[in-house]
């Protein structure tokens, strides 16, 4: 009897690395066909330290999203510096925002058009709204209600707005209401989402060269020429 608990034990074990290893390792990366999307595009933040953006645009990178903003108050202390950078090496640049539950959306759209500096993106503002890393006691309509103003309030000052999620927020915050909005999903299946989405956000476990360790990594959902056709419209 102890001889099988001691075999069974080892299943129980070998069943929990082979999980780790098949599951949770895998689910932050998906390796997406570069014939159908060959646009590449990266994200990065203060945590990824110094950039190097010439070596990033020559790693056939096309596009960056630089965090700006968080909240009502919080700044991104390397935005301005990454983004004069990216954009001095040719890199399309964009700009998101770290959305807070608790937060009033006015104050959030406010903090953010501060955050820019007068910069002028070439890429939508984008909106970073997920559960992760947010209060959990706020109702699905509070949040609707002041995303809803953080948006009409980005558009007021003339900008294209879109919103980044997974598929859990596309789920609960996203899938009416919003439809006009394009959508920046964060997906490690392929494909990525049953509804529509502008760029998807297929990896957390990307290397470019320019950046030290892993960086997230995006791509557009179309062809050059569509890419160069959407840029008109912003």
């Amino acid at each position: 009897m102890a001889g099988m608990a001691v075999v069974a034990l080892a299943a129980v074990l070998i069943f929990g690395v082979l999980s780790y290893y098949s599951g949770s390792r895998k689910t932050t990366h998906v390796s997406v066909n570069r014939m159908r999307y060959p646009v590449k595009g990266i994200d990065v933040s203060y945590h990824n330290g110094e950039i190097d953006f010439e070596a990033v645009a020559a790693d056939t990178v096309s596009f960056v999203y630089i965090k700006a903003t968080e909240g009502g108050t919080w700044q991104d202390s390397c935005f301005t510096r990454n983004f004069d950078a990216a954009r001095a090496a040719g890199l399309l640049t964009g700009a998101y925002h770290f959305f807070r539950f608790d937060v009033s959306g006015l104050r959030q759209a406010y903090n953010f058009i501060d955050g820019l500096q007068g910069r002028r993106p070439d890429l939508p503002l984008a909106i970073d709204l997920e559960e992760w890393k947010n209060v959990p006691d706020v109702t699905t309509a509070d949040v609707i209600d002041r995303l809803a103003v953080m948006v009409d309030r980005l558009r007021a000052e003339g900008y294209k707005v879109m919103i980044y999620t997974n598929k859990s927020g596309y789920s609960r915050f996203l899938h009416r209401g919003f439809e006009d909005l394009d959508i920046w999903i964060c997906s490690f299946t392929d494909p990525p989402t049953g509804g529509p989405w502008r760029f998807w956000q297929h990896s957390h476990q990307g290397r470019v060269r320019g950046i030290k360790g892993k960086v997230d990594m995006n791509t557009f959902n179309g062809g050059a020429e569509d890419f160069a056709e959407y840029l008109q419209g912003i």
